[in-house]
């Protein structure tokens, strides 16, 4: 219960300091940039020279509120568009380079797997020929006692000279 009421407290302490930070911005009005931008809730506009909320609801302020070249926030410097293309380059190379990644594990990992099966499969034709052999060995000492048993033993030379 007592977390819960910390809880409470520590919610209505962040809306209030919300609402008062709301208020602050546009207090700054036709100040300077440095001093608008200095609470990060605000959004300085460079055509009207005021201080404005941040529109939190939306992801870009709207051009309605200010145009996007006009529009500073975090940095006076550095208009609004600036920021959006140098972010969207940024996340660009930032998710090639997780896909180059990727790539390249999974290649590693695709050589590495056929190097094993490779000599997986050259392990198993050597024993697969030497059970082979050992069968022919096999088959052949068995023929060779059926003969045996038979009297059918092979000559040596089976074409020989006729004696007359």
């Amino acid at each position: 219960m007592g977390l819960l009421r910390c809880l409470a407290a520590l919610l209505g302490l962040l809306a209030v300091a919300y609402a008062a930070d709301g208020t602050e911005c546009s207090k700054m009005t036709n100040t300077t940039c440095e001093d608008c931008l200095k609470n990060v809730s605000c959004l300085w506009c460079n055509t009207d020279r005021k201080c404005l909320d941040y529109p939190v609801k939306n992801i870009l302020p709207p051009s309605s509120l200010c145009k996007l070249k006009d529009a500073r926030w975090g940095i006076c410097w550095v208009n609004f568009e600036a920021v959006i293309i140098a972010v969207s380059v940024v996340g660009g190379v930032l998710i090639l380079s997780v896909i180059i990644c990727c790539c390249c594990c999974c290649r590693k990992k695709k050589n590495r797997n056929s190097s094993l099966e490779t000599e997986k499969s050259i392990r198993e034709k050597e024993e697969r020929r030497v059970r082979q052999e050992e069968r022919r060995v096999q088959m052949k000492s068995r023929h060779d006692e059926i003969r045996k048993k038979y009297g059918l033993f092979k000559e040596d030379n089976p074409y020989s000279k006729f004696e007359s």
